[in-house]
């Protein structure tokens, strides 16, 4: 402990007598120190409870940003969280959310969280050092990177990281939940789609979800890239469900099914349009697969009078032979009594797949079945991919946010300034 120590020699003696040193005075100055730290800490445990408490309300949006992901980024950044080699608040935040998303089938609260988390990953992408700000100006998600961005760059230690991993995996969760809560709410609806008389109000239904899904996503800030991505699979699921009832059943296969599946395409089609590019992006590509289907199960012209060729070329280029071969076999017109195709074609068909892959005839329609791209089974994004998506973040603005203007207990990011320590 550091002590003020004055000296004073004493006058020597003309006896000669040795110089005497005395201690006149002690000053302990550290007290006050000890007490201040005491109530720096005390104080920032205290800031910390009440920033955990609000976060598990539903604390909405100010100017279309998510105010419960910028007040975190605000608090950790002012307390320097991020450049603390210890600390459980990260812990904390990642426990609000988990048990706030306990509730699989509540998409309300998983969209609120996922553009909260998508947010809170977008400010740190652009906040730790490891996300690589280039010095210079350049693009970035469409915004020129500001020289803010560049004084805002932190050393994360290790448990910060951490947080932004654990955070990137509970937000591809909450994207995977949205995305198969739709996915089983219209699959029963698939079933039938390609039959009458529920084909039509079936589709309806189908679309009715789409708008809803989308509609709440919209209501909670979700980025469209996100939204892009979840609607785009939800088209290849539609596409793989449809096109393998198809494959799987001569029910399937008439001319009036390719007429009931059609109407439905109609419908999602004229869906994309309202629901604009911003949000569905090439989702319509996706059903290119059970378009081309129905197209070759109506198509007007003399089917007998087609060659592979053409089929090939012109009507279903995207479909493989096989699958062609199997809906060709099954094919019957219940409306205009019109022929499948030649037996030729049939015939080069079947010599095809056998020459191709060596298997019996036996075994010929166990492997016609459409199978879905692995790849769009899985989570199709990286952090950079919505970090880049996002547009530009101004961490001032968040001085703004109504929630932090009305309680006091927020009032430092109002008057400090950044990074600075409690």
């Amino acid at each position: 402990m550091p002590l003020k120590v004055e000296e004073e020699n004493a006058t020597v003696n003309r006896e000669g007598k040795a110089p005497v040193k005395k201690v006149t005075s002690v000053v302990v100055d550290d007290t006050e120190k000890i007490i201040s730290l005491t109530s720096d800490v005390e104080a920032l445990k205290e800031n910390q409870e009440i920033l955990v408490k609000s976060i598990t309300q539903n604390l909405g949006f100010a100017g279309g940003k998510p105010v419960a992901a910028c007040l975190i980024y605000k608090c950790l950044l002012h307390w320097r969280s991020f450049e603390l080699e210890e600390t459980n608040i990260f812990d904390r935040i990642i426990q609000t959310i988990a048990s706030a998303i306990e509730v699989p089938d509540n998409n309300q609260v998983l969209a609120y969280w996922l553009s909260n988390s998508a947010m809170l990953l977008r400010l740190l992408q652009h906040t730790f050092t490891s996300a690589a700000i280039p010095a210079s100006r350049g693009c970035m998600g469409g915004s020129v990177v500001s020289s803010l961005d560049r004084q805002m760059q932190v050393d994360a230690k290790y448990p910060a990281t951490l947080f932004k991993q654990q955070l990137t995996g509970f937000l591809e969760k909450m994207y995977v939940m949205i995305r198969d809560n739709l996915k089983i709410e219209i699959f029963s609806l698939l079933r039938l789609c390609a039959q009458a008389p529920p084909a039509q109000e079936n589709w309806k239904s189908i679309v009715q979800r789409l708008s809803s899904y989308l509609n709440l996503m919209k209501a909670n800030n979700t980025p469209p890239f996100l939204i892009r991505k979840l609607i785009t699979q939800i088209f290849s699921f539609i596409n793989l469900q449809i096109l393998n009832s198809v494959l799987l059943s001569q029910d399937y296969c008439s001319f009036g099914d390719g007429e009931y599946v059609e109407s439905g395409l109609t419908a999602l089609k004229r869906w994309c349009v309202e629901a604009t590019n911003e949000y569905v992006g090439s989702a319509w590509d996706e059903l290119k697969h059970i378009r081309q289907a129905a197209g070759f199960l109506q198509a007007i012209i003399q089917k007998q009078d087609m060659t592979l060729d053409k089929i090939t070329r012109e009507l279903c280029p995207v479909l493989s032979i096989r699958q062609l071969y199997r809906i060709s076999v099954m094919y019957f017109d219940d409306i205009y009594d019109m022929s499948s195709v030649s037996s030729d074609v049939r015939s080069t068909c079947k010599a095809l797949i056998l020459s191709r892959h060596c298997i019996d005839l036996s075994s010929l329609f166990f492997f016609v079945f459409f199978k879905p791209d692995s790849s769009k089974r899985s989570v199709p994004f990286t952090v950079e991919d919505i970090s880049n998506s996002m547009e530009q973040v101004d961490a001032n603005d968040i001085d703004k946010l109504s929630l932090i203007h009305q309680n006091p207990s927020f009032s430092f990011s109002l008057t400090c300034g950044e990074g600075s320590s409690s």
